[in-house]
């Protein structure tokens, strides 16, 4: 902030007067997050054409789209995904920040479905031959890969692509597991898909605003 713009009185500045902002997460909230990718996770992903990747280096905070046909991010094994860098402006802004800082943050999308899923992790960068050769899209390899351990992820609901009418008039694409599924899969045993299914529709409209 320059030196000579007045102070913000209403600012937040601590965690207290943050947390007495909003109101305490549901349980739910609190403890949908997982570890493992499930069936219906990996299925949410192979349904992906885009996601967003989140870096961190000494250069700055990177946002950067990575994007191809549904499927392009792999899941090599149930903590593991490879992700390949296709050919861009060569800034490689994001993977100049993971040799410093291998901490990274993927949003995936998938055009027509509200939800999105958050997953957190760690990145290396491979030119292994093998998945090179495993991820060639027409007819090119990528000129690297990163290898991401899945530290955690959870779904997000639909509310911000609801409020920005991102996919308005798209229907969700067939076979693509609904919020419920999801959310049953990747934490067994603490909801019933079919009930979450039943009341989302109304419980998102009504807590939209």
């Amino acid at each position: 902030m320059d030196a000579n713009t007045p102070a913000d009185p209403f600012a937040i500045t601590s965690l207290a007067a943050l947390e007495a902002l909003y109101d305490p997460p549901s349980e739910l909230v609190m403890n949908k997050v997982a570890q493992r990718l499930d069936a219906a996770t990996q299925a949410f992903i192979a349904a992906s054409p885009f996601m967003l990747l989140g870096t961190n280096g000494p250069r700055g905070i990177h946002i950067t789209p990575r994007g191809d046909a549904p499927g392009f991010v792999t899941v090599a094994d149930d903590r593991t995904l490879i992700l390949p860098d296709r050919r861009g402006n060569n800034r490689i802004d994001a993977l100049r920040d993971i040799i410093d800082d291998p901490r990274v943050s993927l949003l995936f999308l998938v055009p027509g479905a509200g939800e999105t899923l958050r997953i957190h992790g760690r990145a290396r960068i491979t030119t292994d031959p093998a998945l090179c050769a495993a991820h060639i899209a027409q007819g090119k390899e990528p000129r690297s890969l990163l290898v991401i351990s899945v530290d955690d992820f959870f779904m997000q609901c639909a509310k911000a692509l609801m409020r920005s009418r991102l996919w308005d008039g798209r229907k969700r694409p067939d076979g693509v597991p609904s919020m419920g599924q999801l959310l049953a899969s990747q934490i067994p045993g603490r909801v019933d898909a079919e009930q979450v299914d039943a009341t989302y529709p109304d419980r998102i409209r009504s807590t939209m605003y």
